[in-house]
């Protein structure tokens, strides 16, 4: 006997994840439209496997202090932005899907300004993305396909940052969006104060540091 239980019924505990193969785009769609916009869950679809994703606390609280740091850095820097959270990116033509944690509009923000919704078979996609992790192909394939030059990918305590070189990611040592400073560096020092003296005590550190720099 089949049993087939609505999408937005089936419950995922806090850190956990489920794949879904063989799915077709339209499919995907019926999803993202049955579980609706105001949800827990984060969604990666890419060569017709659709990912589930239920971010742990600790996952939360590293994606936030990462994107509270991106913003000190471009406001200090006086460069403008638009952050677009956890916003769905789709593009059919190219079948694939993602929510990142957070992304930003740096060099196209003017494209976005004032946009409720972002489709990338018209719109720019994010200068940047940040992943707090990343459990599986899915998600980088998706990231791929979108064309999304640059993504940050957290977790373990080790920062990774990848660069879009042709159609696939390469490793890089540096940020093409903020190519003066040691990103990598930056950020898990900031995360390990965040552990000490908490995270806004220490993002406010980081932001008067960085301003006396910047001077």
């Amino acid at each position: 006997m089949t049993v087939l239980t609505p999408i937005h019924k089936i419950y995922l505990h806090s850190g956990s994840n489920i794949t879904i193969p063989d799915l077709s785009w339209q499919e995907f769609e019926d999803i993202l439209e049955e579980l609706g916009e105001k949800r827990n869950v984060r969604l990666a679809f890419s060569q017709n496997c659709l990912k589930i994703v239920s971010p742990s606390p600790e996952h939360k609280r590293a994606k936030i202090v990462i994107s509270d740091l991106v913003k000190i850095i471009l406001r200090v820097q006086r460069r403008a932005w638009e952050a677009l959270g956890s916003t769905t990116f789709k593009k059919k033509t190219m079948q694939a899907g993602i929510e990142p944690d957070e992304c930003f509009y740096i060099q196209n923000y003017r494209a976005v300004i004032g946009k409720d919704r972002i489709d990338l078979d018209r719109d720019p996609p994010p200068d940047l993305a940040i992943e707090s992790d990343i459990t599986s192909l899915t998600e980088i394939t998706a990231y791929e396909s979108l064309g999304i030059p640059e993504v940050w990918v957290y977790g373990k305590n080790k920062l990774i940052i990848y660069t879009l070189q042709g159609k696939e990611y390469q490793k890089s040592d540096f940020s093409p969006n903020f190519p003066t400073l040691k990103i990598e560096e930056i950020i898990l020092k900031v995360l390990q104060r965040a552990k000490i003296i908490g995270s806004s005590l220490a993002l406010q550190e980081f932001e008067d540091n960085l301003r006396d720099i910047s001077q």
